[in-house]
């Protein structure tokens, strides 16, 4: 751009008049001053225009998606579960068959479910029909038995005296159930915390018992695998039965070691390669920790660290996490099982699949302590509730996701992560109220204010449903309950999950993302054509 502008000489004197070229000159320099300071802040939003004139103000965020190809396929048990074998201690597993949990467990099928955790390490194998008499106590068996049977002596009274059926009064076997289990809370609570753990017994076939106080380096626990697998088959119900290992800890080089050593043994042994993961210290969490990009991301790095190894032995082999937690040490109250931790359970579940591992096991469905999706009280905690969403939504199609307007310029020496996270998936086959060809996109705002989305490309004027997911009540992020669109998720009256209403927003219109929330939207109708087939 240039300005012409003859200037004179000299002024006859200090109160002359200016030039009148000189306005123009000036309005020149302070748009060249203002263009330079929004350059050097790093500032992409658009100048300022007059509305008057008809413009509108341009969209922060553009979003599409890549609907040709999925860029991976997952399990379709992605989402699974686990039980430690803390419920056989002292009659948890009579809770099993509870009709309210069962409910609860099926509204997150199809699923694998894993029995291990920490307790693993003190389970014991016998061949015995009656272990009981080994030990003074009651066997396995017992309880094995329903739960309704455990009651039943209790019960007999109740009917003498009021000469009703206990089965017909679902309500009084729930408060059974929970003073039971408020009690084993405590025993499993105590060995927890003094580190003291007694031994368990359960009937096997393979009279299988694990060793302890004995290090193992990578190279012999692949040899034990091979073992392992040879061992199981000829014994005609295990001869199909799938291995997975080495379930190692978080990546450090010590760790990477051992599974250096494993694969190359036995990489070709098992049928996926399996780790755990946890991410923060549970006796020091804050609750602003659940917000930190910087945590989130910590996952990311151990997949790389993983998969490097994997792939330098057996190149596409499937890597399963086998058990994640958000905190240590079972948990923190009021943090581990509250709508903030939800923020690292669905980016684990994105991350996760955009990055190729097959399956992510969740520790644990029902247990003692604070990470799991059910509590003593058989109340399903917020996490339970974004994964039963997510179930419904969310097919094993991973799709790329394409955004305008999202990167800042980072300022020198400061690395700035993104809290605007934005998944997409094929919606899930199994749901019935969306044709094949649709798309679902979960979002994840952790800014302290809303942000705008608008959908383009292939996504532009489409049908949309949202899954708004919310803390409610008082507590906020803290709460331990949770609203989808406004309304509180609880079970029905006769024990049944409630119907997950979605919210129509009209075609065309820009998605509203609140201040610190979660929430799934399907884009209906898309006819993408890598969800149109399975």
């Amino acid at each position: 751009m240039r300005v012409l502008c003859a200037f004179p000489e000299a002024m006859s004197s200090s109160n002359s008049r200016p030039s009148a070229c000189l306005a123009p000159v000036a309005l020149y320099l302070a748009l060249l001053l203002q263009l330079s300071l929004s350059s050097q802040a790093g500032d992409r939003r658009p100048l300022p225009v007059d509305r008057a004139a008809g413009l509108k103000e341009k969209t922060l965020i553009l979003l599409d998606v890549s609907t040709k190809n999925p860029v991976r396929t997952v399990n379709e048990n992605f989402l699974s579960l686990q039980l430690d074998p803390s419920i056989i201690h002292d009659g948890w597993l009579d809770f099993l068959s509870s009709k309210r949990l069962v409910t609860l467990a099926r509204g997150l099928s199809p699923a694998f479910l894993r029995f291990g955790g920490k307790r693993t390490d003190f389970l014991q194998f016998q061949n015995l029909r009656n272990p009981a008499k080994s030990r003074g106590g009651p066997g396995p068996d017992y309880y094995l038995k329903n739960y309704e049977d455990d009651i039943v002596r209790s019960d007999v009274a109740l009917d003498k005296q009021k000469g009703c059926k206990i089965a017909q009064h679902p309500d009084i076997m729930l408060e059974l159930q929970r003073e039971k289990a408020a009690q084993m809370q405590l025993v499993l609570l105590k060995e927890q915390f003094s580190n003291t753990y007694s031994n368990l017994i359960l009937t096997e076939p393979n009279n299988y018992r694990t060793m302890h106080g004995r290090a193992v380096n990578g190279s012999q626990l692949g040899k034990d695998y091979i073992q392992l697998k040879s061992l199981l088959q000829p014994i005609r119900i295990y001869s199909r039965a799938s291995l997975y290992g080495p379930n190692i800890g978080r990546p450090r080089k010590n760790v990477i070691a051992l599974l250096d050593g494993f694969m190359k043994v036995a990489g070709s042994t098992v049928d996926a390669v399996t780790w755990q993961h946890c991410y923060i210290d549970g006796r020091v969490v804050k609750v602003m920790d659940f917000l930190k990009t910087r945590l989130l991301d910590t996952l990311s790095d151990q997949i790389r660290k993983i998969q490097k190894v994997v792939n330098t032995y057996t190149p596409g082999k499937k890597i399963w996490l086998e058990g994640v937690v958000t905190t240590s040490a079972g948990g923190t109250n009021n943090l581990s099982d509250s709508y903030a931790a939800g923020f690292l359970w669905l980016n684990t579940l994105g991350m996760l699949a955009n990055q190729g591992i097959d399956v992510v096991i969740r520790h644990s469905f029902f247990d003692h302590g604070y990470n799991h999706l059910v509590d003593q009280n058989f109340n399903p905690l917020p996490d339970y509730w974004l994964s039963l969403l997510y179930k419904r939504l969310i097919g094993p199609k991973v799709l790329a996701v394409h955004v305008a307007g999202l990167q800042r310029k980072p300022r020198p020496g400061r690395v700035i992560r993104d809290k605007l996270r934005i998944y997409a998936h094929c919606t899930n086959h199994h749901n019935h109220n969306y044709v094949r060809g649709s798309i679902t996109l979960f979002i994840i705002n952790l800014h302290r204010s809303r942000k705008k989305i608008k959908l383009a490309g292939t996504l532009r004027n489409k049908l949309v449903h949202q899954y708004l997911l919310q803390p409610y009540g008082q507590e906020g992020l803290k709460s331990k309950s949770v609203q989808l669109n406004g309304q509180p998720l609880v079970m029905v009256d006769d024990g049944t999950l409630p119907e997950l209403k979605p919210r129509p927003l009209r075609a065309g219109r820009t998605l509203v993302i609140p201040p610190v929330t979660m929430g799934f939207y399907v884009v209906k109708n898309v006819n993408a054509l890598a969800c149109r087939y399975r």
